[in-house]
């Protein structure tokens, strides 16, 4: 049996009786210095976000200076040609004297170069890694804000070929090689790759975090110098930051290592992380420290929360994609753990 053709109406057909806007604000006069506060009093629209949910703000592309770059060149030029010329001034004299000794000088020369040729290499390789994390972190950005799914699926590939050799992620690679044609939008396949392929790198870096403030913490409150804190917390800043490249695929050298640790601080200082001093202590006091710990272990957990900053900013410097479906890590994940750390140190020693 057919059915009749009928007609029907594409556009809803208008209620009677409209329903007046539920939050319809009466005109008013508005002066001038004030007109701010109103819009932001008024709509919840332009309302400041939480600053604990917003992702901190992109660091700058850093302008090199082209002299700068001509100088060191020049100069490096000249000082390899000066060790050049005393190496062969130095196994020219040795021969002289022995034909052994030159014989063992040139050798190890020999040796020393392949070795120079060696280490350029792997820093050249921990640049080209790094330098393809930022590209990878750029791209991902960008596909999701434009939701280009194509652009997507290459990321996607390439942080999959970036993590190939971490066993942690092998699920969730294969998880990935399954959806990667089933899911069309961008934004969405790459929350999907962020879950699955770093969200297990994520948690190990936060344990790594966790302990390097605690040991630095520990070492903090009983150490007798000042010095000695200082010089710890930097070595186990720079640990921790190697610790966490190699942990998201990024193996640096020591140039590659450099390059990282000048955008950690860049980063710090855009984000005003580095300011430990009345934030930090009012943060540590309002959390009853000062009625629990001494002050030798408030100066340790301080320092601790230091050394997490640090490790939260080597996160975003080396993690291969933004975060934007997992949460990103806070100061106040390892407060929390830190301090009940304290406390139970403290509270061992008074037992002991």
């Amino acid at each position: 049996m057919k059915r009749a053709p009928a007609s029907f109406r594409i556009d809803p057909p208008k209620s009677a009786n409209p329903e007046k806007p539920a939050n319809k604000r009466k005109p008013r006069s508005i002066e001038p210095g004030k007109a701010v506060a109103v819009v932001a009093e008024s709509d919840d629209f332009f309302a400041s976000p939480d600053p604990a949910f917003t992702d901190p703000p992109p660091v700058p592309p850093r302008r090199r200076s082209l002299l700068g770059r001509v100088f060191f060149a020049a100069f490096g030029i000249l000082i390899s040609l000066a060790i050049g010329l005393w190496t062969d001034r130095l196994i020219r004299d040795l021969f002289s004297r022995a034909d052994w000794l030159g014989w063992l000088a040139l050798g190890v020369a020999t040796i020393a170069l392949i070795a120079l040729v060696a280490i350029i290499v792997r820093e050249m390789l921990g640049i080209l890694r790094l330098a393809s994390i930022e590209t990878l972190r750029r791209d991902a950005a960008d596909a999701i804000l434009r939701n280009d799914a194509r652009e997507a699926r290459k990321t996607a590939e390439h942080l999959m070929e970036l993590l190939a050799h971490k066993p942690e992620t092998a699920a969730g690679r294969k998880t990935l090689e399954g959806l990667k044609d089933d899911v069309i939008d961008g934004a969405d396949l790459l929350a999907v790759a962020e879950k699955e392929l770093l969200a297990p790198l994520d948690a190990m870096a936060r344990t790594q975090v966790l302990n390097a403030a605690k040991r630095v913490s520990v070492v903090t409150a009983v150490s007798p110098r000042a010095l000695v804190d200082i010089a710890y917390v930097l070595f186990e800043a720079a640990r921790l930051t190697r610790r966490i490249a190699d942990l998201y695929g990024a193996r640096p050298g020591f140039l590659g290592f450099m390059r990282l640790v000048r955008s950690i601080v860049t980063h710090l200082a855009i984000t005003g992380s580095m300011a430990a001093g009345e934030t930090l202590v009012q943060q540590v006091v309002g959390h009853g420290l000062a009625a629990r710990l001494s002050a030798k272990l408030g100066e340790g957990v301080v320092n601790g929360m230091m050394t997490a900053r640090i490790g939260i900013a080597a996160m975003d410097a080396a993690r291969p994609l933004p975060f934007k479906s997992v949460p990103r890590p806070g100061i106040g994940d390892f407060l929390k753990a830190l301090t009940s750390f304290a406390t139970s140190k403290k509270t061992g020693s008074d037992n002991t």
